[in-house]
């Protein structure tokens, strides 16, 4: 099921830690997780360049580059439970199924996520659930989560979510406005409160529900 492709993912996980990706589980992950059958088949060849491409559904997959720094500045473990927000083809979801215990997502739309289901059974990453629900909201009924994880942009940080995040955890979403945002990390403080530290520029389709952008 993952023929194919070796060479130009090797040389993917090779740009990625050029740009600065210092985290061995997170290039392990990039390098095990066939990104070429996360895309529509007609662009499988252009699956390894370093550039978002389209999904379908006015969606995309992000640049190998922001899926490795997301993911690395979530600061994963083993023994994590982590929800995603925004399921999209499901590469995100893949990456993080191989660092943590269990990764919940969220997707809005019932065609990728069901796309994205059926890609998690045939790599065999049992330990993901998807679901079609408003990401914006989260997934209370499995809530706390130890890491949560936005893959759209959004004016703010719903509050659900930060409701949802475990004490000690961490959240990560891009924020600002529908076209630019920064990545930001929400930490919960085991003392209470929340820390929220802003990172570097990104540009993400918009964060659609309740708490997020709406659609008109």
């Amino acid at each position: 099921m993952t023929g194919g492709y070796s060479y130009q993912r090797r040389r993917m996980v090779e740009l990625v830690a050029s740009r600065g990706i210092q985290d061995e589980r997170v290039l392990q992950a990039l390098g095990e997780i066939p990104r070429h059958l996360f895309v529509p088949e007609h662009m499988r060849t252009q699956a390894y360049g370093d550039h978002a491409l389209p999904i379908g559904s006015s969606q995309t997959i992000s640049q190998p580059y922001i899926v490795a720094r997301m993911t690395e500045m979530l600061k994963v473990s083993a023994d994590h439970t982590v929800l995603e927000i925004g399921t999209g083809s499901g590469y995100q979801t893949a990456i993080l199924a191989k660092l943590a215990r269990t990764v919940y997502s969220l997707e809005r739309l019932p065609d990728l996520a069901h796309k994205a289901i059926g890609q998690m059974r045939a790599l065999g990453l049992d330990n993901v659930k998807i679901q079609t629900f408003d990401g914006t909201v989260g997934w209370s009924e499995v809530a706390p989560f130890d890491r949560i994880m936005v893959t759209a942009g959004a004016p703010k940080a719903p509050s659900p979510l930060l409701d949802q995040l475990r004490a000690g955890g961490r959240l990560l979403i891009p924020e600002g406005d529908r076209s630019q945002q920064s990545l930001v990390v929400y930490r919960k403080l085991r003392q209470g409160g929340v820390r929220r530290t802003v990172g570097e520029p990104v540009a993400f389709v918009p964060l659609i529900g309740r708490h997020g952008w709406q659609r008109s």
